[in-house]
């Protein structure tokens, strides 16, 4: 199993230099990917909280610098690494501005990008961008409809509720398809949307050990199955588990979330992951408040990538 990166884009984080130094040190350290998310903003009343039942928001997202932004100067800054994101929230962006976008960073790594994208769930966020939340699920199809089209051959014709292109030529296109992978999973519908277009899974490990890697592998095996009866080829995707870490000074008791707790009980949800079948993991630490600094972060980062490699 392959390990990502989330590149650091939280509060504290001195992006003229902590972004160019993290891409380069992770893909040094043998990391294959490098990963961003969005936060569009930081509501200090939130419509809901950050997790059920009652999670605040963490603070280190008060920022989150720009996704695109973020991922275009790892581009620059590295060679092989793979350039995801995870997760682009549709309905906060306009569809062939965000093809355009994700195909010009395509074109500035040679080949790289991936993109994961999500229906997101913070009214907030939606709220900001001219959105509403009730749509959620129809921006994210429109989305996928758009870049089917817009990444297809010139002249491009679409039409949908909210985009129209007359016969126009939209460039430049991406080196090859680039992969589209979705977040969440948890509804039928979501179940069905991914089985029929994505390339892949984004989901977290809900439950650490054996009993979360039953669960994670029954729901790809279920994903995978849906898939194959519309005709897909299953080989080509991929399940990339999102770990968002949490580092205690003593262990997690025995009701610890995945990825909560020592590095030792880091490294066994990496494992279990692993056992899960993920084809890849991505290493986030934004969340980690104890971080002073992104070089302290790249510290630990290596070590995790030091010992997986040695398992």
């Amino acid at each position: 199993m392959r390990l990502g990166l989330r590149l650091p884009q939280r509060l504290g984080t001195d992006l003229q230099h902590d972004v160019v130094e993290a891409a380069r040190t992770a893909e040094a350290a043998g990391y294959a990917s490098l990963w961003t998310y969005e936060r569009l903003l930081f509501p200090e009343t939130p419509a809901e909280p950050y997790a059920p039942p009652n999670v605040p928001w963490p603070e280190t997202q008060r920022q989150a610098a720009d996704s695109m932004a973020v991922l275009t100067a790892a581009a620059v800054a590295t060679e092989q690494v793979r350039l995801g994101t995870a997760v682009l929230v549709a309905g906060l962006h306009t569809p062939v501005q965000l093809a355009k976008q994700l195909a010009t960073i395509d074109q500035i790594s040679g080949g790289r990008v991936i993109a994961g994208m999500g229906t997101g769930w913070s009214t907030d966020e939606f709220q900001a961008a001219g959105a509403t939340r009730a749509d959620r699920g129809r921006f994210l199809d429109e989305t996928l409809d758009v870049f089917d089209a817009v990444w297809g051959p010139d002249p491009v014709n679409f039409r949908s509720p909210r985009v129209v292109i007359d016969n126009a030529s939209v460039l430049p296109k991406p080196v090859s398809k680039i992969p589209v992978m979705l977040g969440g999973g948890g509804s039928a519908k979501a179940v069905q949307r991914m089985a029929k277009r994505a390339d892949g899974w984004l989901p977290f490990l809900t439950v650490p050990g054996p009993e979360g890697a039953a669960e994670l592998r029954a729901s790809w095996d279920r994903i995978r199955e849906m898939a194959s009866e519309y005709g897909r080829d299953t080989s080509l995707m991929e399940m990339v588990v999102v770990g968002n870490v949490t580092f205690t000074d003593r262990p997690a008791g025995p009701d610890r979330s995945p990825f909560v707790g020592t590095v030792d009980q880091i490294m066994d949800d990496i494992h279990t992951a692993a056992e899960a079948g993920a084809d890849e993991l991505i290493v986030d630490l934004n969340l980690q408040d104890w971080f002073t600094s992104t070089r302290q972060m790249l510290e630990t980062a290596v070590e995790i990538r030091e010992r997986a490699a040695a398992s």
